[in-house]
């Protein structure tokens, strides 16, 4: 088994505390029952950066500081409460997205920007798809919908933030190739570098 670094538990915490910035950036926008937040593009940035098997631990540390009841989630909320709120599968996702995207990047003979780029694009899919479905079904079981809640409403509330989340995953994508970089430097078993 692969110990942990000093670094590797540094750049845990500092994403553990990127993702808290991120989800009450702009929280204060809410569309439906969705809070318009940053946490998409840090949760993307923790799995191009630090790869699948550290980039997956911040987003499970994240997750476990705010259900303790840290303040971390969007609208500084925290607790076990989350559990039970629709909005909890985005949360959720963030683990896959970045251990996805770390993985395809790490799958690659030599990464390259642009596999750094789709990795993003992925992983903002899959946080959507997971998200978005886990909020239409907890309204349907457990939540109180909103008068006249669809499927279709539960997507249409996911097309207000989307454009922002698709420029930010082509830029987290983008800019992450240099700093993945740096950070496999600091690696002695790693030996790739990036390809433009």
């Amino acid at each position: 088994m692969k110990r942990f670094r000093t670094i590797d538990l540094t750049m845990v915490g500092v994403f553990v505390a990127l993702m808290a910035i991120g989800a009450n950036t702009a929280s204060f926008l809410v569309i439906g029952g969705v809070p318009i937040t940053l946490q998409t593009f840090f949760a993307i940035l923790a799995g191009a950066i630090l790869g699948s098997r550290i980039g997956a631990l911040a987003m499970i540390v994240y997750t476990l500081v705010g259900i303790a009841g840290a303040p971390v989630f969007a609208q500084f909320t925290g607790g076990a409460a989350i559990l039970i709120k629709p909005t909890f599968g985005f949360i959720l996702s963030y683990i896959l997205v970045a251990y996805i995207i770390g993985k395809i990047i790490e799958n690659g003979q030599k990464p390259t920007v642009r596999r750094f780029i789709t990795a993003s694009l992925i992983g903002m899919v899959i946080n959507y798809v997971i998200g978005t479905n886990w909020m239409y079904y907890a309204y349907k079981l457990w939540a109180d919908a909103p008068d006249g809640f669809s499927y279709a409403m539960a997507w249409g509330w996911m097309m207000v933030p989307l454009p922002k989340d698709i420029i930010l995953s082509v830029l987290a994508g983008a800019m992450s190739p240099r700093i993945y970089a740096v950070v496999q430097k600091s690696n002695p078993l790693a030996k790739e570098t990036v390809a433009e």
